[in-house]
Formats: structure tokens, C-alpha cells, sequence
């Protein structure tokens, strides 16, 4: 397969309404590279995501929505004017190159440190540890016991949260993407064994689900729905309070159907470990689909081959691709041609400045 009519991938598409040129999404990644003390993206940036505009769509890696959600070094926010600013100068960059991008926003909540937030405790649905490892200028650190969020501090997140996607669209973003994956903030909401809350935001899966519908209202009266996209996990598996099992599958099981009633632009969805385009992934993305009734963008591990059989069995409208592009700017001309991808230097994944960043050349160049 060589052309657009022989790959899925290939072929454009229309989510929410965010119009595509193809389905080749590059997923959101933190490559920690704003080494300031405000947290402001640079040049360097938005050098790297141009070189990716030929995607579909880029996701920015996960930005904080404010100084209470930082949890990783050198990942930059969009809280302020001048991070705000910093990212019109990145989506400029990227609209002169053809290309389309949206702005992930996220919070870490008790995977935080107080090495993040001035010596106070990381706040959390509730007072659980999570007994995960959070990455601070020291070097890994083992997480502490949160404190449980207020009422009103719950009330203030939703405020940084609006703010965050003001500030994106003033940015210049094409739409909005609501971090809600892996272990972090939304996450540890959904999750029963953090979230042991007894007030509106605890107790039943409805319950627990209800910051994340709060938060998809909030940013839509910014936005529209139609180009908010959530990133979920159902099968996310990490230590002991992290685990797919059956009773928290079936709660992702009503949660999407409930998102279904969002008129959101896409759910990105993360599928089961073990290999894409496997019998897990594709029984996942069954499942999803049979429980989502909107636009559905496939995330975790797939290759050309496996991306387009997906889409070509009804099983996703779009595929992100997050290793791949880190070595790859050029990843749709590469599975367009069917060329040999490049691989990323992992030691430079998270640190390094230019390079291992912006120096991957396009296939056929020195």
C-alpha cells in the first residue's frame, strides 16, 4: 500500500469540526524542553512541531492549566500571558506550514510533589497515595499522601481550567484536548480506589465521573464541543491502585456512552497493552465503539499496518502515533512512500535541547 486509496491513513477526514487531510495524528508528548522558570515554550518548540505539520493533526504534549498542576520538570503551562503568547508564536509556526494543532491541557494532582508546588502537599480527590514516582529537579521521588481537595478548591481547578482554554484560543489553537489519561487528575477521580469522597464528586461511577463532565462543559462554553476533543485509558495498569479490572472497564463502559451525549469533536482512546493491532486491541476497540457513538482516535503502540486495518475494519476514524514521531517529522510522507522509519534516541527523549528535539531529518535528507 502506497496511495490514498490503498490507506485509510491516508485518506481526510472530518472530527467535531476539525476538517483533516489524513488520519495520521501525532499524539501529545512531554519532551520537557522549557527549561525557564516560567514555564514558557520557545523557539525551539515550535521549530519542532512544524516539522510535524504534515500530520492530520498535532496534540500538544500535556500543558498545565496552572501553578497547582505541575507535576514533571521543564513542561510548559498556559496559565499565564506570557505562556500564552509564547504558544501563538508555536500554532503561527504551524498554521504557515499547513498545518492544524490543538492544545492539551492537564493536571498532575497526587502524582505531584510538594518539590513542584513550594513545599505544599500535592491536592487529590482524595488523601490516598498513590505510591507512584514523581520526576522533580532532584530526580525521581516517591509520591506522599495528598490532601483531598475542597468543595471550593474543586470549584477553583474548574476556573483553572477555563482560563486554560481562554488562554488557548487566544493562543491561536485549532481546538482543545482534555487530558483525562494515564494516572493523572481526572484519572484519580474516576478511579475508586483514590477517589473515596462521599460528597457529589464521590461514591458511584457517576459520581466520580462528574469533575470530568464538569470540566468538558466549562472548556465548551469556550470553545464548542465540536472541537474539545478527551483522551481516556480505560486500560491503563500501573501499580496497585491502577488495574483494568472488570468492575472499572464497565464504568468506562457508561462513561463513554455518556460522552457520547457531548457532541465532543473525538475521543482519544488509549487501547490495552500487548501490541496494536492485536486480538486485545482490536477486541478494546470493539468494545469502545460499541459504547461511543461519536468520531474515535486510536492511540498505543500501532504501526502503518496496523493503523490502517483498524480504520479500515470500522474500528477508529483516526490513529495517533507518539514514538514514531519523535525520529520521524516526516511520518505521513514515510508511510505514504512506505519507507523505513528512523528510531529515536530514548536517552534524549526527556532532556537534551535541540538535539534528539528538532535534528531528526526528513527521509532522504542529511
Amino acid at each position: 500500500m502506497s496511495d490514498t486509496a490503498s490507506q485509510p491513513l491516508l485518506r481526510p477526514v472530518r472530527l467535531g469540526a476539525l476538517d483533516l487531510p489524513n488520519r495520521v495524528l501525532m499524539a501529545p508528548m512531554t519532551r520537557a524542553r522549557a527549561t525557564n522558570a516560567e514555564l514558557v515554550p520557545t523557539a525551539l518548540h515550535a521549530a519542532y512541531y512544524t516539522q510535524r505539520a504534515s500530520a492530520g493533526l498535532i496534540v500538544s504534549e500535556g500543558t498545565w492549566v496552572g501553578p497547582d498542576a505541575i507535576g514533571y520538570i521543564h513542561v510548559p503551562g498556559i496559565w499565564t500571558d506570557a505562556q500564552t503568547a509564547a504558544w501563538a508564536q508555536v500554532t503561527d509556526a504551524v498554521h504557515a506550514a499547513g498545518g492544524r494543532i490543538v492544545s492539551q491541557i492537564g493536571h498532575l494532582g497526587a502524582l505531584s510533589h510538594p518539590d513542584h508546588l513550594g513545599g505544599r502537599l500535592p491536592a487529590a480527590p482524595s488523601a490516598v497515595n498513590p505510591h507512584e514516582m514523581s520526576y522533580t529537579h532532584d530526580g525521581p521521588k516517591e509520591t506522599v499522601t495528598p490532601r483531598a481537595l475542597t468543595g471550593a478548591e474543586i470549584a477553583a481547578a474548574l476556573d483553572d481550567y477555563r482560563r486554560a482554554a481562554e488562554n488557548a484560543r487566544r493562543a491561536g489553537f485549532d481546538g482543545l484536548e482534555i487530558h483525562a489519561q494515564g494516572n493523572h487528575f481526572i484519572a484519580q477521580f474516576l478511579n475508586p480506589r483514590l477517589n473515596r469522597r462521599t460528597d457529589a464528586y464521590g461514591g458511584s461511577a457517576e459520581n466520580r465521573a462528574r469533575l470530568l463532565f464538569d470540566i468538558v462543559e466549562t472548556v465548551s462554553e469556550v470553545w464548542g464541543a465540536d472541537r474539545v476533543g478527551v483522551k481516556l485509558s480505560p486500560y491503563w495498569r500501573n501499580g496497585t491502585t491502577f488495574t483494568a479490572d472488570e468492575e472499572l472497564l464497565a464504568d468506562y463502559d457508561q462513561l463513554l456512552k455518556r460522552l457520547g451525549d457531548c457532541d465532543l469533536a473525538y475521543l482519544h482512546l488509549v487501547g490495552p497493552d500487548g501490541g496494536a493491532g492485536g486480538d486485545d486491541t482490536l477486541t478494546a476497540f470493539g468494545r469502545f465503539r460499541a459504547h461511543y457513538r461519536g468520531s474515535v482516535v486510536a492511540n498505543h503502540g500501532f504501526t502503518r499496518e496496523s493503523g490502517n486495518d483498524l480504520i479500515a475494519r470500522g474500528l477508529a476514524d483516526a490513529v495517533s502515533f507518539g514514538a514514531p514521531y519523535i525520529a520521524n517529522p516526516d511520518l505521513v510522507e514515510r508511510f505514504a512512500q512506505g519507507l523505513p522509519l528512523a528510531e529515536g534516541d530514548r536517552e534524549t527523549y526527556y532532556s537534551g535541547g535541540e538535539r534528539g528535539y528538532t535534528d531528526y531529518p526528513a527521509a532522504g535528507r542529511p
